[in-house]
């Protein structure tokens, strides 16, 4: 990349984390704080050379708890900010997930799945975090988390993220695997005239301080931003809160704003959700894969037509919201009989489709270090 150029189109090689760093500046990265930890690690090594030649803020903290800390106080403050992380990483970040749920902060945060738990397997690859994403932290919040499949992809998601976050003034994830992370691929970038965008709105400035509501949320469920330094009295709380700011302690208030929080993005879920589908017109096995594991059940659908078996993929671009109503418009058309989930666990989304469907489901599954084979993903949709 071009010293100084927070966009270089044209095309490029790079591997996956590159690819992400790069979606990040051009969608207007202005801060990042973040701890190494594979296999991010290569995003924050490519963003600490590449920030302060456009001077953006970079900066190395001393754990992962703190550097979401610091990205939630960055956002507040008007940067579109960012951390990136892995495994146990992901773990501490989990409480500031549900503080920058509650306080209604837009970040972006890059989880790179390896094996696990814990220390687990540093270096190889895993999609153990799924569910984590979606309900780690404690209690009812929403998010929204794109799962990408290539290093393309990596760069694209990631101004997606952005955009959804700042739209909805939610954390949004965006769950890497260590084998998309690290593989060299082609990446076309475009001009960042046809990307750049913010969605934060700022609020009306009221005739008095007093007529200030800054969590009174617009027709979407989403409450304009201010930020700090612009001369608005913002109070901000993991408390629950009136639209003032100020905690109001009692099961009413709670319900309304909890209600809200959640309904931000399950009302919004027919504008969020992406996905892939490949052959699902005529499918009656259908194979449920994403990240790496969908390069894999690609192949496994191809060879299954070849033998002349109706096999389809449906490849969750979103994992969160997940793509129900597709689920759903697929078993009313009345040929699916059977789904196959694949995935680098012990079965996580196949919990999902098994709730949504109803309908067995054949689970292709390991808890991580080697990716699923297309030969096994092949073998469950004939059997």
């Amino acid at each position: 990349m071009s010293s100084g150029k927070r966009v270089s189109g044209g095309e490029h090689f790079m591997v996956g984390d590159h690819a992400c760093a790069e979606g990040a500046l051009a969608a207007g990265l202005e801060f990042f704080a973040g701890y190494p930890i594979t296999p991010s690690t290569e995003i924050t090594e490519h963003l600490s050379r590449r920030m302060p030649e456009l001077g953006a803020s970079f900066v190395q903290m001393e754990d992962e708890l703190g550097s979401l800390a610091a990205v939630l106080g960055a956002s507040a403050a008007g940067a579109r900010s960012m951390t990136a992380t892995s495994g146990p990483g992901f773990s501490l970040m989990m409480e500031n997930i549900g503080l920058a749920a509650m306080m209604e902060i837009p970040c972006v945060i890059v989880d790179v799945m390896r094996g696990s738990p814990s220390t687990g397997l540093p270096t190889a690859v895993g999609q153990g975090d799924v569910m984590q994403a979606r309900w780690g932290s404690h209690g009812d919040y929403s998010i929204v988390a794109y799962c990408p499949n290539s290093a393309q992809e990596c760069f694209d998601l990631m101004i997606k993220a952005f955009n959804t976050a700042d739209q909805y003034r939610i954390p949004t994830l965006v769950l890497m695997d260590e084998i998309i992370g690290h593989m060299t691929e082609r990446v076309v970038i475009p001009e960042a005239v046809k990307i750049a965008f913010s969605g934060r709105k700022r609020p009306v400035r009221p005739a008095s301080e007093a007529a200030f509501l800054p969590f009174k949320a617009d027709g979407n469920g989403v409450p304009p931003m201010a930020h700090a330094g612009e001369g608005y009295k913002v109070h901000f709380t993991g408390l629950t809160h009136d639209e003032k700011g100020y905690p109001a302690l009692n099961a009413e208030a709670h319900r309304i704003l909890v209600t809200r929080l959640i309904d931000k993005v399950r009302l919004n879920a027919a504008a969020i959700v992406e996905y892939e589908g490949l052959h699902l017109d005529d499918a009656e096995v259908v194979v449920v894969a994403y990240g790496c594991t969908s390069r894999s059940a690609r192949q496994a659908v191809f060879t299954a037509r070849e033998k002349g078996v109706r096999v389809g993929l449906l490849r969750p671009i979103t994992l969160w919201p997940f793509p129900e109503d597709k689920l759903r418009r697929l078993l009313r058309k009345g040929e699916v009989k059977r789904f196959v989930v694949a995935e680098i666990n012990m079965g996580q989304i196949s919990r999902e489709v098994e709730r949504l469907t109803q309908i067995p489901v054949a689970r292709v599954n390991h808890p991580g270090g080697a990716m699923i084979l297309p030969e096994d993903i092949l073998e469950a949709a004939l059997s």
